[in-house]
């Protein structure tokens, strides 16, 4: 400093001190940390030996292996699901859907406290829309559901769609294979909304819920002839407040609408309540008639064979998956699919003979 700014300094009223030496802006330690905590490969052993003794995190990495279109983690997880598939537990399989802001994550959360406080183990295992542009998911189901996901006896686990329900389905399907595995003896499959997601979601679950949001709106707009005859239960949601009167008629409009159906192969007659998740009323009533309808199908042997049934239905599901797989990770489709592609872009083809002609290429090299 100058002799001018120190008789600068002197003269001011302003005193600067002579400042400490700042840290670091990375943690030293932080190569400690990392080295301590990095992840060891986990062994098919070590995958079956943590998912049967319910860890929660090993099963988490169980289900990453399950979505992952590596070949390796495909592989893997078969493995892993053909040793789990022996010790599940007889679990309650409950499809969740609903019209867009009807509360689901907000129902699911109360619904499934209720559960917990009973001596359940619950897994959650939600599918997130992705976007069309971004291929991306939010999969925020946690951050809404904040008191069910530090229960000790509550699982979520939210996966992507992808873009494709049928993948989706089927890894979401050897999911609750796992979480059964894990001890979990409920299992609830959210759905996106109400859309085609909600088929087979349908096809893997015992009991399919259906809620719905009252005040919105003619409630009749809501009833579409398929997502209605798939319903079990109706659960008009938002039951609470001001809200009260307009879904009591909303619950009676669609009660008198499920009559209107042909009887249920499983003989039980589905009907519909209020609920309030925020007030805790009609939780219990939703429990009774999900318990009732497993007494019921458990009695009358609908259960087992619808059991039997998506077993079959997955067998075929599993082959045309498995199938489009083996077709566009074939080589020689791989290197003439832009191509016709192409041809396809400038007219210069048709869609339908270029398909015709890549499933030839397929064919000839699989024969």
């Amino acid at each position: 400093m100058s002799k001018i700014d120190e008789q600068a300094c002197k003269d001011s009223a302003l005193i600067v001190n002579e400042g400490i030496e700042q840290p670091p802006i990375t943690n030293p330690y932080i190569n400690n940390f990392f080295k301590k905590n990095k992840t060891k490969t986990l062994s098919e052993d070590d995958y079956i030996q943590g998912i049967l003794e319910g860890n929660t995190t090993i099963l988490s990495q169980a289900i990453t292996l399950v979505e992952s279109s590596n070949p390796a983690h495909r592989e893997l997880a078969q493995k892993i699901i053909d040793r789990a598939l022996p010790h599940c537990v007889k679990s309650k399989r409950i499809g969740i859907t609903g019209v867009p802001g009807a509360g689901k994550s907000t129902f699911i959360e109360a619904f499934g406290g209720l559960l917990t406080a009973k001596g359940h183990k619950l897994a959650v295992l939600a599918i997130d829309p992705s976007s069309e542009k971004s291929k991306g998911s939010i999969l925020g189901d946690k951050t809404r559901m904040e008191t069910l996901c530090n229960d000790p006896n509550a699982f979520i686990r939210p996966s992507p769609s992808g873009g494709s329900l049928g993948g989706v389905a089927r890894k979401t399907r050897e999911s609750i294979i796992l979480c059964e595995a894990a001890g979990f003896d409920m299992i609830f499959i959210e759905t996106v909304g109400v859309g085609q997601s909600e088929t087979a979601v349908h096809s893997m679950s015992d009991f399919f819920l259906l809620l719905m949001l009252a005040g919105a709106g003619d409630e009749l707009q809501g009833i579409k002839r398929g997502i209605m005859e798939m319903s079990d239960l109706i659960a008009i949601t938002k039951s609470d407040g001001s809200n009260i009167d307009k879904a009591t008629l909303a619950r009676s409009l669609y009660k008198n609408a499920l009559h209107l159906f042909p009887p249920t192969e499983s003989g039980w007659v589905p009907t519909a309540l209020t609920t309030s998740a925020v007030t805790k009323d009609g939780l219990e009533d939703v429990l009774n008639k999900i318990n009732e309808y497993f007494e019921l199908t458990n009695n009358n042997g609908y259960y087992l064979h619808k059991r039997r049934e998506q077993a079959r239905y997955w067998m075929y599901e599993s082959i045309m998956e498995n199938l489009k797989i083996s077709f566009f990770e074939n080589q020689n489709v791989s290197d003439s699919i832009s191509q016709y592609e192409n041809a396809v872009l400038n007219g210069n083809l048709s869609s339908f003979k270029a398909a015709s002609e890549l499933l030839s290429i397929y064919k000839k090299n699989n024969i």
